[in-house]
This record gives structure tokens, sequence and C-alpha cells, in this order.
């Protein structure tokens, strides 16, 4: 064999690995996205599993605030119906969910008997621990999303990814309340 088709041979060769490795990379990372998504449902399920508990809890102290009880248990049912795919309508309503529970909080606040509660202190204290977890799988889930986004823009790899149909991913994005900035005062 001559020294000609040696080197062909090692050149499409180490572009058949290149590929092959940029392929499975990109794989990866969807993957990983994927993934990230899935931590931010799982923590979206705790909390919705956790609600009715700290509803009824809530509900046995203060018998005058069923406005704020109805927006909590819609909110919860409408997070329960958004199609699972639709990743940017189910953090929109789990954000206004997130504000009816600090409405709900909030009302608590009336009632010195039910913070002295144990069992509502121990419901509060893994809610909280679940809005962290939430927080953070967000963060996770948008580092992921840019990771895959610049791989896909990327030179060399992008032509792997046209050919491979791959797509950018959304970032899930903060609500407009967020944004505001918050009113202090001390004023009576």
């Amino acid at each position: 064999m001559s020294t000609g088709w040696i080197i062909a041979i090692i050149v499409i060769a180490v572009i058949v690995i290149w590929y092959v490795m940029t392929y499975n990379g990109l794989v990866a990372m969807r993957t990983h996205v994927q993934e990230s998504w899935s931590q931010i449902d799982v923590q979206l399920t705790r909390r919705n599993d956790l609600i009715p508990n700290l509803l009824e809890t809530v509900k046995g102290y203060s018998k005058y605030e069923k406005g704020v009880f109805e927006q909590v248990t819609k909110l919860r049912s409408e997070l329960a119906g958004v199609p699972a795919g639709d990743h940017q309508e189910k953090m929109n309503v789990a954000n206004q969910l997130t504000g009816a529970l600090h409405s709900l909080i909030a009302v608590a606040e009336n009632y010195p008997d039910l913070k002295a509660s144990t069992e509502y202190s121990k419901l509060m204290e893994e809610l909280t621990n679940t809005e962290n977890k939430i927080a953070y799988s967000r963060q996770l889930y948008n580092s992921t999303a840019a990771n895959m986004n610049a791989k896909i823009q990327q030179f060399p790899s992008n032509i792997i990814a046209n050919l491979g149909h791959f797509t950018a991913i959304d970032y899930l994005k903060a609500p407009e309340s967020a944004r505001e900035v918050p009113k202090v005062s001390f004023d009576d």
C-alpha cells in the first residue's frame, strides 16, 4: 500500500473519530439539559405535595383567609396541568405559586399560635428547603443550556449540530415581578 493511501485512511479515520466524539458530546450535553429540567420538575412536584399539608395546618388557625387558600389551590392545580414540554409556562405558573405561598406565609404571621406550632415549623422548613432546591435547579438548567447553546454555535461542532438537528435550548427567565425594586419603608 502506498504512503498516499495510508495518509488518506488516517485522515478519514481522524475525521470519523472527531465526528463521533463531537456528536456523542452533543448528545451528552442534551441529556444533561434534560436531566437538569427533570430536577426542577422533581422539586416542583415535591413542593406541590407539601402544599396541601401546609394549607390544612394554616386553615386550622385562620378561618378568614379564604382567598389566599383558593389562589394557592388553583395555582397548584394549574401547575399540575401544564404540559410536560412547556418549560417556560411551567415556570411561569410555578412563579405565581411562589407568590401565592408568600401570601400564605404572610397570613400565618398574623397567628402567633400557628407560628409556634411544630407541624407548621416543620412544613415551613421543608418548603424553604424545596424552594432553595428549585432555585438551584433553575441555575443548573440555565448553565447546562448555556453550555449546550455555546457548543451548538461554535465551529466546528456547529457542523455536527446542524447535521444532527440539535437546536438551541431556551433559558428559564425570571418573572417580571422579580425585576421590580422592593419598596422599603420604616414608617408606621
